[in-house]
C-alpha cells in the first residue's frame, strides 16, 4: 500500500467532495483520514485527505488523472506522497529551539528530516555536529547581507531543501529572499508583538506585570513578524515570575509552537487562506 495526501482549495459549490471521493474509489484508493473546511466568510472550501492506493501509483500519475477533475472545480491541488520533507534550520546564538527540533527528529516525531544547520554565528555548532549534521557557518554584516543570502539559497539548491526553519534566527531577511522563500520558511518568535519589541523584551513584559507568555509560529513575508500564523502556544504567569522565569516558559513555548508548526507544514495539514491559515489537526 502506498499511501499519499491530497491537499487543496476552490470556491465552495456542491459537489465538490464527491468528485475527490469518486476519483479516489474509481482509482481504487481507500481513505485513511479526511478533514474539510467550509470558510462561509470567502465562500472557500479546503480540504485535506489522506489515502492509500493498493496498485502502482505516483504523485505524477494522480495529477496528471485528476487534472480534468481540478479544472471543473477551479481547484488549487496537490498531491504528496510519505518522502518526508529535507529541512535546513537556521539559527543563531540560542539553542533551545534548535534542540528541541533535533529530540523530535531523532525521536522520528517531527515528520521531516533535518538535513543541515546554518547559523550566522558558531555557538551551536557543538550541538548540530553531535547529532551529525552539517554545520554551515555563514556570518552576516551590513556589508556582505546580499552575499549570506545567495550563501543560504545555494544551500537550499544544493541540498534539495524543502523547508527553511528560523529556529531563533536573528537577522532580519530581506524583502527579496522572503519572496523567494514563500510559503517555504517558518519563523518563531515572542508573541508579545507588537509590543515589547527591541532587546529584552521579557524584562519589558516583567515590569507591565504580564499574565500570559506565549510563542507564534508564522510563514515568513517581507513583512516583518506579520506572515500567516500557523500555531501559538501560551502559558499562563504571575507576579512571581522573575524577568529570568519568564524567558524560561517562553522558550518553552516557542519550542512548542515551532515543532507543532514544522510537523503540521510538512504533513501537509496547512494551507493558505489569504494572510490566515487552515490549519488540519
Amino acid at each position: 500500500m502506498t499511501q499519499f495526501t491530497l491537499t487543496l482549495h476552490c470556491p465552495e459549490r456542491s459537489g465538490i467532495v464527491h468528485a475527490v471521493t469518486t476519483f479516489l474509489v474509481s482509482n481504487g484508493c481507500d481513505i485513511v483520514e479526511h478533514q474539510q473546511f467550509d470558510d462561509d466568510v470567502h465562500g472557500e472550501l479546503f480540504l485535506r485527505t489522506e489515502f492509500t492506493c493498493a496498485g502502482p501509483a505516483t504523485v505524477d500519475d494522480l495529477t496528471r488523472e485528476f487534472d480534468l477533475v481540478a479544472r471543473d472545480y477551479a481547484m488549487r491541488y496537490r498531491f504528496s506522497d510519505r518522502t518526508p520533507d529535507r529541512l535546513l534550520v537556521m539559527v543563531s546564538k540560542a539553542g533551545h529551539c534548535l534542540n528541541d527540533l533535533l529530540f523530535r527528529w531523532r525521536a522520528g516525531a517531527l515528520g521531516a528530516e533535518i538535513a543541515l544547520v546554518a547559523s550566522n554565528h558558531e555557538d551551536l555548532r557543538p550541538m548540530a555536529e553531535a547529532a551529525g549534521l552539517p554545520f554551515v557557518h555563514i556570518p552576516v554584516t551590513p556589508e556582505t547581507k546580499a552575499e549570506a543570502e545567495q550563501r543560504l539559497l545555494d544551500l537550499v539548491r544544493e541540498h534539495d531543501i524543502d523547508l527553511v526553519v528560523l529556529a531563533r534566527y536573528m537577522q532580519v531577511l530581506s524583502d527579496e529572499l522572503c519572496q523567494k522563500l514563500q510559503g517555504r520558511a517558518i519563523n518563531i518568535h515572542h508573541s508579545f508583538l507588537p509590543g515589547f519589541k527591541g532587546a529584552k523584551p521579557y524584562a519589558q513584559a516583567y515590569d507591565r506585570g504580564v499574565k500570559y507568555v506565549g510563542a507564534t509560529a508564522h510563514y515568513v513575508t517581507p513583512e516583518l513578524d506579520e506572515g500567516p500564523i500557523i500555531e501559538q502556544e501560551v502559558q499562563r504567569v504571575d507576579h512571581t515570575h522573575s524577568p529570568r522565569a519568564l524567558a524560561t516558559v517562553g522558550r518553552d513555548a516557542e519550542a512548542l509552537a515551532l515543532s507543532r508548526a514544522v510537523r503540521w507544514h510538512c504533513e501537509r495539514r496547512v494551507l493558505l487562506n489569504g494572510n490566515r491559515t487552515v490549519v488540519f489537526r
